[in-house]
């Protein structure tokens, strides 16, 4: 029985200790925290993403067809 007293009580100071922690960030962080209200539905939040993944992808290819197939970017001719 008294280990299980023991048990609840670590837990708990655990639970503290993260409530504190969370606190101290918030105010590092001016309050702002993890927040997906961006106004989107989620299927409007996917379309947005995959249009932007989309756009990501053209211009990487537009890049290595510019730059002759070199993708690094870097030129090792002498």
């Amino acid at each position: 029985m008294g280990q299980i007293v023991n048990l609840l009580k670590t837990l708990l100071c655990i639970q503290k200790e993260r409530e504190k922690d969370r606190e101290r960030a918030n105010a590092r962080n001016g309050g702002k925290g993890k927040t997906k209200d961006d106004g989107l539905t989620p299927e409007q939040r996917r379309e947005r993403d995959a249009k932007a993944l989309q756009e990501k992808a053209a211009k990487k290819a537009s890049q290595a067809a510019g730059s002759g197939g070199d993708a690094g970017g870097k030129n090792t001719k002498k």
